[in-house]
């Protein structure tokens, strides 16, 4: 099924009306909603980001990341984050292939950087598989458990 997606890469000022409501609506429906957890998702930082979109044959936003540039929210790394999968793709592999497609997104922009994640704790092991590594005990951001995980790409 993962096979039906079409990943595209774009900046900020790139994005049409309609992704950008779609964006925000399927992380609003998971971050906020599903997961019960009221905070800013726009949180400034969108207008300096990349955002990787995988979208089904009829256009529809099937899952969604946000390629942070260096420095924005790390020092001298770059990040993944907003990392979601509508509902109805889980289980499928999807997850899995966004993130190899931010990896690529990461190394296509900025070769040779590091990358810093803040990953919920659930989630720890499906990280570890991509090669990031815990890098902080937990931490709450938001009221969710959270570690901040690190990948050092290979040469």
């Amino acid at each position: 099924m993962a096979a039906e997606i079409t990943w595209t890469t774009v900046p900020f000022d790139a994005l049409t009306v309609q992704e950008l409501y779609d964006l925000g609506q399927l992380r609003q429906a998971v971050f906020v909603v599903e997961q019960d957890c009221p905070y800013l998702d726009f949180d400034g930082k969108d207008a300096y980001c990349w955002h990787l979109m995988g979208k089904t044959p009829d256009q529809l936003l099937a899952a969604y990341a946000r390629i942070v540039p260096p420095n924005v929210s790390y020092p001298n790394a770059a990040s993944i984050g907003r990392v979601v999968v509508v509902s109805t793709w889980r289980g499928q592999g999807l997850g899995i292939t966004l993130m190899q497609e931010a990896l690529a997104a990461v190394a296509e922009r900025w070769a040779g950087i590091d990358i810093a994640i803040s990953a919920q704790d659930y989630l720890l092991d499906f990280y570890q598989s991509l090669g990031f590594v815990p890098s902080t005990d937990r931490y709450l951001e938001d009221g969710i458990p959270h570690t901040k995980m690190w990948y050092a790409p290979q040469p």
